[in-house]
This record gives C-alpha cells, structure tokens and sequence, in this order.
C-alpha cells in the first residue's frame, strides 16, 4: 500500500453527496438509523458506517428506489443536477 492509499478518501464524492441527502431528508422527516434501518431491513450499524465518513459503506441503487418510497421523494432527488 502506497501513501496515496492511506490518504485517499474512503467514499467517493458522489456518495458523500448522496448520503448527504438521505441524511437530510431522513432527519428532515424526524427518522432515526434504527428506523431507517429496519425499513431497508438493514441493521442500525450498517446504517451508522453509511453515514459515517471513516467507513467504505454506501448506498447502492435498489438501496435509493427504496429510501424513495421511504422518504417519499423520487431517486433522482439523491442525486445532483451535474457530474460531481
């Protein structure tokens, strides 16, 4: 492992972006991880390594046509309007 490995962010930008806005949207809508999580029928700490920056975890696209519905929003509102 090089330098460059150890510094390198372990999310990309356009999952930061996205776990941004189900963040605030979950929170917006008053909805805990634990709530969230059994929703997805995910567990709470899985939930946690999402939507914290130490941890590799991300959504994936089933994961955002579901938290749609959650939310009640479109997957597209998770996204933003240009490349990142």
């Amino acid at each position: 492992m090089n330098l460059a490995d150890v510094n390198a962010p372990l999310k990309s930008k356009i999952d930061q972006y996205v776990i941004a806005q189900v963040k605030e949207k979950r929170e917006a809508l008053g909805i805990s991880q634990k709530d969230l999580a059994g929703e997805l029928e995910l567990s709470k700490g899985f939930i946690g390594k999402i939507e914290n920056r130490k941890y590799p975890s991300h959504y994936n696209i089933k994961h955002l046509n579901k938290l749609a519905k959650i939310l009640h929003c479109s997957p597209q509102d998770f996204l933003p309007e240009k490349p990142i």
